[in-house]
């Protein structure tokens, strides 16, 4: 039934009555190569900064342009299919890695179909549950949950005849960031990061990375979000580090968890044995903040969940029409049903009835709360992180209790929230795709299908690229950091081997509190604490150009024009993103066949040279925010 307003019918773009083609052999090959492509781009972004972006607009454009002008097909809801697709696979990749990476920094030697398991079950549950969400969320509140993601995507759908040039914005920023990483960690023409000390302060040091990607993450969010993750990493350099070292400095005594004297450590060694400790307490504490101030949000969806399936129940239409129909609610049942026992009995994962039970509460409580988070804010502002820590840390002092401790104890709760967390992902970001159907006119059981096909494809390979990027770049070393993994080890580890450095952890913990009563966004803060510098001041380059590029439009105050170039400019920093991620994977897998075909060492030791194409990179994205002026 479409959502009404007043008496009025809503009608999408494609009415119930017209069929066009959308669940085809070309969308669905074309969707499995780029939800593929996606995945694995989105899991080294993530295993890089600990952020992951959204691929439904980039992934529409594309669709639109191979679709379009190689197969000659203009069906916008083939193109809605495909860029489904993408999105459950990208979502995939944003889930594990957050907490997958966890068991390789462990050393625990894995093997590939316990990785398949966990995201693949996770992927389908994220579907799954979603389902009986759909008509609530996306239909009976379409005027109070805008879903801002879907919405965009939407409206790039329906402007299709315009994604030729789109597609170029994002082919020419794909090939400047394949291009840079090429350049740096391909051929080591030269150095990709610069660092630098600051005179007369002792171990202080500021920096950057020559990444084009996170140069696209903080033009996608913007300045306001940028900055206050590059505080969070100035305060750690420029404050944290000297002030360990200045008070430590003349010690000779070695104080938990380091393994040396305090004087004995420079800036990097202070910042791995400390900082990381009271940037895990900070990040903790900013993501269950985050998920305190959903507790209204929380209570409502469930209230609402609750009184929308009674009303549905009662108020059941016998004939469904075409953009009404989802796969049907017994057969959603019975799959949820079977992925949870298949859970609890499973010889791989070895979680057993308490982690099965804990999946399936912890699944559909968050999964509801996260479709409709996303539905307000946006997938980027979805607390996934705050949700996924809840998770580990309750399930990880039920398992203590019943007597797991030790690395089986770790193993089973990193397992249990790598499940949640990839539950999470997907029903977040394919909310917003079932958002994009229901406003164009898609036929919501062939999208929930589509779906499950993206995650089918993207979690049988992604066990392999986690693999690959850790024999390549090393989870946890400064070329993958692996940040929310690595909170989610340590605070795994802590709980259940009670070796914790608290002091730390509760500094981290009081620093975010401080920055949240200061209205600053705490998580936000709290990870680029917890990250190293050099990567939270490139991203703050991207915002930069947002921020320039904003005083532009506000000057021309042209709402058009300005809508016009922020669109032009995302698209290009995805590409950005996108040829970076994608080429660090092609990397990886050349280093993983031939490691000596890479050089050892830059060939150019010139710190000039990478922050010259560093800030060529930032140039071309803030021209690619000018749009072509129209021929009289």
């Amino acid at each position: 039934m479409s959502e009404q307003k007043g008496n009025k019918p809503f009608v999408p773009y494609v009415p119930a009555s017209k069929s066009l083609p959308e669940l085809t052999a070309t969308s669905i090959i074309l969707g499995i190569i780029l939800a593929i492509l996606f995945g694995a781009a989105n899991a080294y972004l993530g295993l890089k900064v600990g952020l992951t972006v959204s691929a439904s607009i980039p992934a529409a454009v594309i669709s639109m342009g191979i679709l379009r002008g190689i197969f000659k097909r203009d069906s916008i809801l083939e193109n809605n299919i495909v860029q489904t697709m993408t999105t459950a696979g990208e979502a995939l990749g944003a889930g594990a890695v957050f907490t997958i990476p966890a068991l390789f920094l462990m050393g625990i030697e894995i093997k590939q179909i316990m990785l398949m398991f966990i995201v693949l079950t996770g992927g389908f549950l994220g579907v799954f549950m979603m389902v009986p969400l759909r008509r609530m969320l996306i239909v009976n509140e379409h005027e109070t949950l805008p879903y801002p993601e879907g919405t965009a995507c939407a409206e790039v759908l329906k402007s299709g005849e315009t994604g030729g040039s789109q597609a170029k914005l994002v082919a020419l920023g794909f090939l400047a960031g394949g291009v840079v990483k090429v350049l740096t960690d391909g051929l080591k023409l030269f150095k990709s990061e610069i660092q630098v000390g600051v005179y007369k302060f002792h171990n202080a040091f500021v920096g950057t990375q020559i990444y084009p990607a996170l140069v696209g993450v903080g033009f996608i969010i913007g300045p306001k979000i940028a900055g206050q993750m590059v505080a969070g990493g100035l305060m750690a350099s420029l404050v944290l580090v000297p002030a360990i070292a200045f008070f430590g400095g003349e010690s000779a005594q070695v104080i938990f968890p380091a393994a040396e004297a305090l004087s004995h450590l420079d800036a990097a060694a202070i910042w791995d044995n400390y900082i990381r400790y009271i940037g895990a307490g900070a990040v903790a504490a900013g993501g269950l903040i985050t998920l305190v101030k959903t507790l209204p949000a929380i209570y409502h969806t469930l209230k609402s969940t609750m009184q929308s399936m009674n009303k549905n129940r009662n108020n059941q239409r016998l004939e469904l029409e075409r953009t009404d129909r989802d796969i049907p609610m017994k057969w959603v049942l019975i799959c949820i049903a079977a992925i949870l026992l298949i859970i609890a009995f499973d010889p791989f994962t070895k979680v057993g009835i308490i982690g099965a039970l804990a999946i399936g509460i912890f699944g559909f409580l968050f999964v509801t709360v996260a479709s409709r988070i996303v539905g307000i804010v946006g997938s980027s502002s979805s607390p996934v992180s705050g949700m996924t820590i809840a998770t580990l840390l309750i399930v990880a002092i039920v398992y203590k209790a019943f007597g797991y401790h030790g690395n089986e104890g770790i193993l089973l709760t990193l397992t249990v929230a790598a499940i949640v967390c990839s539950a999470l992902a997907v029903a977040g970001d394919i909310s917003q795709d079932l958002k994009t159907g229901y406003l164009v006119g898609g036929t919501p059981w062939k999208q929930q299908v589509a779906m499950m096909i993206g995650v089918l494809a993207s979690g049988l390979v992604m066990g392999y690229i986690l693999t690959l990027l850790d024999n390549a770049y090393g989870m946890g070393s400064a070329a993958l950091p692996a940040p929310k993994a690595m909170l989610m080890k340590i605070l795994a580890e802590g709980i259940l081997n009670g070796n914790l450095p608290w002091d730390l952890i509760f500094i981290g913990v009081s620093i975010a509190i401080v920055v949240e009563f200061m209205g600053m966004n705490s998580l936000v803060f709290a990870v680029g604490l917890y990250l190293p510098l050099n990567i939270s001041a490139t991203v703050m380059f991207g915002g930069f150009v947002r921020m320039i590029v904003n005083a532009v439009i506000k000057r021309k105050n042209d709402k058009e024009e300005g809508e016009a170039r922020i669109e032009r400019g995302t698209l290009f920093a995805s590409g950005l993103i996108a040829g970076e991620s994608l080429l660090g994977v092609v990397i990886a897998f050349i280093i993983s066949i031939n490691a000596h075909i890479i050089p050892e060492d830059v060939l150019i030791h010139n710190q000039w040279l990478p922050f010259l194409v560093f800030i060529l990179v930032c140039a071309m994205l803030y021209f690619a925010t000018v749009p072509r002026k129209k021929k009289a």
